[in-house]
């Protein structure tokens, strides 16, 4: 029964069942047509016969006569009956035809008005499609819509949150520019202190949307090799240990014992999990605690970032990995972020055939990070 149900909904088998349907309608046609006027046809035929010298006929030429006016009547109610069949069976043709042409015609037309820039245009399909080829296709032009228009959104925020980004560097820049060149300020270490320093923070956005385009594009050089997760953990951790205990923040670590190796580049999976470390530092409050974990997780070694900060929302969770997604906007700038931290670090573990993924409870009820590298020797 299933199968009948898949067969009847897909396209082909709507064409076949068509096919079928033409031919009865066709064949039916022809039946009724020719059974209806064989009869009178002939019956007027056989009145001419015998109405024609009927008392010079002999038994055989009145047969032969009958024969032929039978044979006669036969091929023309025949005649009749397939050129009626034939115009039933086109006009049946012609509705589906139609039917199969007119969402065709939409999806041409709608696909047309998508790849011109207007990604809002959706494509309605059908109840008599929605599980055929048709009804597959133009879900998936209206798939394909949906991501152009946030792959469009999200190019516009790109280029206002960049401007956004530099735009307060470069008024600094301006401002204290114009002061000097006025002689309303006078040139000090302060100044020129200030100044670097915005230098610097516009120096490291340029860098790191370069580093993203080319994480993206997985055109980022990569050491592939064995290595011990200790040692990653170990060469993440060593750095921030410091700030962790400044912050008040109590770090705990778990190794479990015989982890096989990874292949990763260190310096790249370093990156990754100072990253995971860092944002943990600056979403969890004083007291707070972070806990590491590094374990097996099928095929592939875990390592968890676990914290017991601020949290994530469920809509927040599915933008975490967006370029220039903020949390909390005003806390990331004042630390300095980008925005774009978690999105290199996303295109990085995947470009060491990885996984970055987040879970959270809710606000204000930590959130855990977790990064998954293949093992060197599976």
């Amino acid at each position: 029964m299933r199968w009948r149900l898949s067969f009847k909904a897909s396209l082909g088998g709507k064409f076949l069942l068509s096919y079928l349907l033409i031919m009865l309608v066709g064949v039916t046609t022809l039946l009724i047509v020719a059974f209806a006027l064989l009869p009178t046809l002939f019956q007027t035929q056989l009145l001419q016969v015998l109405q024609t010298h009927p008392a010079s006929l002999t038994t055989a030429e009145a047969e032969q006569r009958i024969m032929n006016g039978f044979l006669s009547t036969f091929f023309t109610a025949l005649a009749l009956a397939a050129t009626a069949a034939a115009i039933t069976s086109l006009a049946i043709s012609f509705f589906a035809a139609r039917r199969i042409t007119m969402p065709l015609r939409d999806m041409t037309r709608i696909s047309q008005r998508i790849s011109t820039g207007h990604y809002a245009e959706r494509i309605e399909v059908p109840p008599v499609h929605r599980t055929d080829e048709l009804g597959q296709l133009a879900t998936s032009i209206n798939a394909l819509a949906i991501a152009l228009e946030q792959t469009e959104r999200h190019r516009l925020e790109v280029i206002g949150d960049v401007t956004h980004e530099l735009r307060t560097p470069l008024a600094t820049f301006e401002g204290y520019l114009e002061g000097l060149l006025d002689g309303v300020i006078e040139p000090s270490p302060h100044i020129w202190a200030t100044l670097a320093t915005q230098a610097s923070r516009m120096r490291r956005l340029v860098d790191d949307l370069q580093e993203l385009s080319r994480a993206e594009a997985r055109q980022i050089p990569l050491s592939l090799q064995a290595v011990t997760p200790r040692q990653l953990l170990q060469n993440a951790l060593e750095p921030l240990e410091e700030q962790f205990a400044e912050k008040g923040l109590v770090l705990t670590t778990h190794v479990s014992p015989d982890l096989p190796d990874v292949l990763a580049d260190p310096a790249r999976a370093t990156q990754i999990l100072t990253n995971l470390l860092v944002n943990a530092l600056r979403y969890t409050p004083a007291p707070g605690t972070v806990d590491v974990d590094v374990s097996n997780e099928r095929n592939m070694v875990a390592f968890c970032v676990a914290d017991s900060g601020v949290g994530l929302s469920p809509e927040q969770m599915t933008h975490i990995f967006e370029r220039f997604y903020r949390v909390d906007k005003s806390r990331s700038r004042a630390f300095g972020g980008s925005g774009i931290g978690l999105t290199i670090a996303h295109s990085l573990a995947q470009a060491m055939d990885g996984e970055l993924r987040v879970e959270s409870a809710g606000l204000e009820q930590g959130s855990r990070f977790t990064l998954t590298l293949p093992l060197a020797h599976p």
